[in-house]
């Protein structure tokens, strides 16, 4: 009786541990269960905070001030770039003087510069005012070289007078018209040149010139070499001008977006 009573026992306190091990196992698996719940929703929740608040750049005003000063001062270089090329041209305005323009394109790519009519055909949304600080960052640089080109004895002044005449003589509609080819040009000789093909810019940049496409940043080069007096009897019919200019520069240089399909864009 005595042998059976603790065998008996053994036996219930053997199922005890058994039933023990059954349940901490179960336990263990409903606390992972748990835990890869609670990550998954976790994971949900920081994928909705992300697509709801896209832009936190409002929460670092330092780094974002800083990559704006960065961009500026790109800018400037690559208007400096474009205002030595247009010196070129303007003391040989022929095919010569078309094909060394290309020279500040060039170095423009080489240096990864942010130049207006390079950067205005692969902006995303909510870039506006990047590319309007890039522009006004390329007319500063264009002011800087004009003022280089007062000091030179070549007739660049009358030449750039004549250019901004045939300009107010094409009348504001057919110049921004006009300017949709070179944003086109510029943006496809851009995409090349970023896979190191620079055949397309070589050829472009002298091709937008002799169609008599004009470029806004070059323009402005033209414009701040023409005499003070003329600027400032003409500055009202210069302004309109200019943005049709701009316009028309941003249109060429996101026409392949409206014809090419996304898979296929740049």
């Amino acid at each position: 009786m005595f042998i059976g009573y603790i065998i008996n026992n053994l036996l219930r306190t053997k199922r005890l541990h058994q039933l023990l091990r059954v349940v901490r196992t179960k336990s263990v698996k409903n606390c992972k269960t748990k835990v890869r719940r609670n990550s998954h929703h976790e994971k949900i929740a920081v994928g909705i905070h992300r697509r709801k608040t896209k832009d936190l750049s409002y929460l670092y005003p330092h780094k974002n001030r800083r990559i704006m000063i960065e961009n500026f001062k790109s800018s400037v270089l690559a208007g400096i770039c474009i205002g030595i090329a247009g010196f070129g041209y303007l003391a040989e305005k022929s095919i010569i003087g078309a094909v060394l323009f290309a020279f500040g394109l060039l170095a423009v790519v080489h240096y990864k510069l942010k130049l207006y009519t390079g950067t205005a055909g692969f902006i995303k949304r909510g870039e506006v005012g990047t590319l309007l600080l890039i522009l006004l960052g390329n007319i500063v640089g264009c002011l800087l070289v004009s003022l280089l080109a007062r000091c030179s004895p070549l007739p660049l002044q009358e030449t750039a007078t004549d250019i901004l005449t045939a300009r107010m003589n094409t009348g504001i509609l057919r110049c921004g018209i006009l300017a949709i080819g070179c944003g086109f040009i510029m943006t496809t000789a851009v995409a090349f040149a970023r896979k190191q093909q620079f055949l397309p810019l070589l050829f472009g940049v002298p091709l937008f010139i002799m169609c008599g496409f004009p470029h806004c940043i070059a323009d402005a080069f033209y414009y701040l070499c023409v005499p003070i007096d003329t600027l400032a009897t003409t500055w009202s019919t210069i302004l309109p001008l200019y943005l049709s200019l701009v316009l028309g520069n941003f249109l060429g240089c996101n026409l392949y977006r409206l014809i090419i399909k996304q898979k296929h864009q740049p």
